[in-house]
């Protein structure tokens, strides 16, 4: 049983990685449950110490507010860069078309493409506006995915260390 709940550890922080950059899949929080795996069933570190309770507390609280940030931070970018909501939906349905779409750039440039001809089309701006608010969205989306991957592949590290 502890080899299996070891196995499904490493599982959980790999996937938490894909999911930091694949919508939809929550990252940080499936590499804390392999944290938390590691901590109940795992062994110890190279020095034969347990994981310690002070270091699952702290990647949850990490883990919370990254999950937060990841809201909250293309959000301020997008108005930051005078984008509005329109934007912001539009790069997040660019990324789940880049996902189906066979594209050069792939979800990077639907993300950008959808911002675009959303704050074009919906919310009614010219073209130099639009293209500045879409690149805050954007930017905004590379923020929170760089926060939720440095995150979880934290955590994956600390899941080998603890076989």
């Amino acid at each position: 049983m502890n080899t299996f709940m070891i196995v499904l550890a490493v599982i959980l922080g790999i996937v938490g990685i894909i999911g930091s950059v694949m919508p939809g899949l929550p990252g940080p929080p499936l590499s804390w449950l392999g944290v938390l795996l590691m901590y109940f069933f795992g062994g110890t570190n190279g020095a034969g110490e347990p994981m310690s309770l002070t270091l699952l507390f702290v990647l949850l609280a990490v883990t919370i507010v990254v999950t937060v940030l990841d809201y909250v931070v293309p959000a301020w970018f997008t108005k930051m860069t005078g984008g509005s909501k329109y934007a912001s939906w539009g790069a997040i349905i660019g990324l789940f078309a880049g996902l189906i779409l066979p594209l050069p750039g792939g979800m990077l440039f639907t993300s950008i493409l959808g911002a675009f001809l959303a704050e074009l089309l919906l919310a009614g701006k010219d073209a130099g506006p639009s293209l500045k608010a879409s690149l805050g969205a954007f930017l905004g989306f590379l923020s929170g995915t760089g926060m939720k991957l440095i995150v979880s592949a934290v955590m994956l590290y600390y899941i080998i260390v603890y076989i």
